[in-house]
This record gives structure tokens, sequence and C-alpha cells, in this order.
């Protein structure tokens, strides 16, 4: 089961006309390096300052392909005083690879990084 792991940070300079993420820190094969707000999932889960959890990716409307061995995935934002500063972005080789414990304990570390991180 191949995973790969990552941050996007937010694109300050892209306020407010057109919200960006751009690729932070990460592991694994090299995913895309902007994704604007709304767009995929990350863009999706940044945009509704929500968790995506996401069983089968080819059945999410507008995925962005950055891994074509990836069949499922999770995004959790990372927000702080209301904005999303960056986003927690997992994938998986696998259909339903990610569960309701793993929203937990990564919506856990995205809210000890908001709080911990000078953002």
């Amino acid at each position: 089961m191949a995973f790969r792991s990552g941050f996007y940070t937010l694109d300050a300079s892209s306020l407010p006309t057109n919200p960006t993420l751009i690729l932070g820190p990460f592991q694994g094969k090299v995913a895309c390096q902007t994704i604007a707000f709304s767009r995929g999932v990350c863009g999706v889960a940044a945009a509704t300052k929500t968790t995506q959890l996401v069983d089968d990716v080819e059945k999410f409307p507008g995925h962005i392909a950055c891994d074509a061995a990836s069949q499922s995935e999770i995004v959790v934002p990372i927000v702080v005083r209301g904005v999303v500063r960056a986003i927690i972005d997992v994938d998986c080789g696998v259909k339903g690879g990610f569960d309701e414990v793993d929203r937990r304990w990564l919506e856990e570390l995205a809210g000890v990084l908001g709080e911990a991180c000078d953002w």
C-alpha cells in the first residue's frame, strides 16, 4: 500500500483575489506545485475549511491526479483565527484507505500545528 503525504501552505501573495496553496514539505512522489482554492480535494478542503475524506478519488468531481497511484485521499485544513494557513494531504494507493480514526487524529494534529506554529 503506497502512501504520499505532505503539506500545502497558503500563498499569502495570492490573497485576496485568487487564494492558492503552494507545495510545502512532503514525502513521496513530487506533487502539484500549486493548487487554487476550490480545485481538487485539497482546494475544496481549503475553500470549505472542512476535512475531505475521499474513499475513491476517481469519483471526486474535479480531482487533480498528481499521482496516478493514488486511489483514496484525506485532506485536513489547518485553520488559524478563521483563516486556512495550510492543509495536510495524505494519499493512499488503495480505495477506502482512510477512516474516521484517521480523520480524528489528523484533525487533532492540524489543531496542534495551528496553535504551535508561527503562521
